[in-house]
């Protein structure tokens, strides 16, 4: 028997008025923790390496190259001209290095780099003088002019032959060794992920009353006593739930069979007060009726085949059928609306939501509206009673939970109708949702996903 509407199913937004930076799943913490702790390890490494390797060994190169240069251009001063292009050919095979008088001066200089500038600070300290580096005819050379004696020699080098590469290696170096160790700990996490996402998916369906395909236990020792455990507790919850119909079945029968009894008894006494006996047959009929439902409640979560079926046709024999116990207009939606669903079920549930409606909303017209989707379909049901109050919202979809405090069928029935709808709506991965109808009254509706 349907009992009070429920509440607008809302999940719990926290963090809203907060700027949550923290990943929501356990791959996204975990890559987000290993790739900062990285970026700090990587970051004290290479400060470390920098200090300790590439700024001595930048230094001592430039220095080197510095030396070098100094003691080329003194040597050409100091040789007869017409040796110094024997000298020159020799600094130029041997050490890429151009030697000569300069004869006019370089106007554009050369980009500046860090070895560039160690260059020019060494040759400064060595020469006594100022120097700067140009761009010359060749690509990827350096020019430098210095004054030795009462002469201005042009000094050219290659770039790619002394300019220091290893900060860029080593930076790879380091980025490679990160990428790595990353993506090998995301790979193991990442499985380790997927299986607690099946586990999920799985406890699902078991929270549903489905008997789920059990889970491989397979993967390191925690993993797969996880996954036993979990097995186990699906199958003794399935047996423990086909116990409970079972029994229920059975109660069911055996009481049936002394009230039908009674109320054959009933009907064939003589004497008695007629006014009397009708009580106690209501009685016996309202007993029967708790015991059907009490069954039907006990049966909600056998989930059958779902089948394609326009939404359009069956509510509106939905509609036409209540329509004999009350004021209802049918608002279908403008074209067909094709959605699997099990037939039964919707049946059920969409009835109980009619049930509630005509029962609280009075004499008002009940308002059955069909809206549908691309990604789903929604089922309204719309009255203009006193509405449910929020804090009640969840409890009322508790068996045996009215907002009343009789158990009389006449206020309120016996607190299984939307117990049931419940259980059903959460069996075929449906949504019931409540929220107050603009105007006065309830805005009651069941939320089909198109395709499940």
């Amino acid at each position: 028997m349907p009992a009070p509407r429920g509440h607008a199913t809302a999940t719990p937004n926290h963090g809203r008025f907060g700027l949550n930076l923290l990943p929501r799943t356990l791959f996204g913490r975990t890559a987000a923790a290993l790739l900062v702790a990285f970026l700090v390890f990587e970051t004290l490494a290479f400060a470390v390496v920098w200090q300790t390797l590439i700024q001595p060994l930048a230094a001592r190169s430039a220095d080197d190259l510095a030396a070098k240069i100094s003691l080329a251009a003194k040597t050409w001063v100091e040789l007869p001209p017409r040796t110094r292009t024997d000298y020159e050919m020799e600094m130029a095979f041997r050490h890429d290095l151009e030697l000569g008088a300069a004869t006019k001066p370089l106007a554009e200089a050369a980009p500046a780099t860090w070895f560039g500038e160690l260059l020019v600070a060494a040759l400064g300290r060595r020469m006594g003088q100022a120097v700067t580096l140009m761009r010359g005819p060749v690509a990827n050379w350096a020019w430098l002019d210095l004054k030795v004696a009462d002469k201005v020699l042009r000094v050219g080098f290659s770039q790619d032959r002394y300019a220091l590469q290893s900060p860029l290696a080593a930076v790879g170096v380091f980025l490679l060794g990160a990428a790595l160790t990353v993506v090998t700990a995301l790979l193991l996490v990442g499985r380790a992920s997927r299986r607690l996402n099946s586990l999920a998916e799985k406890a699902g369906e078991v929270g549903q009353g489905r008997d789920p395909v059990p889970l491989p236990e397979t993967g390191p020792l925690e993993i797969r006593e996880l996954t036993a455990a979990f097995n186990r507790m699906a199958g003794e919850v399935h047996a423990l739930l086909e116990n409970r119909t079972v029994l229920l079945s059975g109660i069911s029968h055996d009481l049936r069979t002394p009230i039908t009894r009674l109320k054959l008894a009933l009907s064939m006494l003589d004497g008695a007060e007629p006014a009397q006996v009708a009580r106690m047959e209501r009685d016996l009929d309202e007993m029967n009726r708790l015991i059907g439902d009490m069954l039907i409640f006990a049966r909600a979560l056998q989930v059958n085949d779902l089948e394609a079926r326009d939404l359009v046709t069956l509510l509106g024999e939905l509609a036409a059928d209540a329509s004999r116990l009350g004021p209802l207009a049918w608002r279908p939606a403008s074209e067909t609306c094709m959605v699997k669903i099990g037939e039964a079920a919707l049946r059920r549930v969409v009835g109980n939501l009619l049930d509630n409606a005509r029962r609280y909303g009075g004499e008002a017209e009940v308002d059955l509206e069909l809206s549908c989707g691309e990604k789903e379909a929604r089922i309204s049901v719309l009255d203009r009673g006193p509405g449910i109050p929020e804090d009640q919202r969840e409890a009322v979809f508790r068996p045996f939970h009215r907002l009343e405090g009789s158990r009389s069928r006449d206020s309120g029935g016996s607190g299984l109708g939307l117990a049931i709808a419940r259980q059903l709506a959460d069996a075929y991965g449906w949504r019931i949702e409540f929220k107050h109808r603009e105007g006065g009254g309830l805005d009651a509706a069941l939320i089909i996903f198109r395709g499940t």
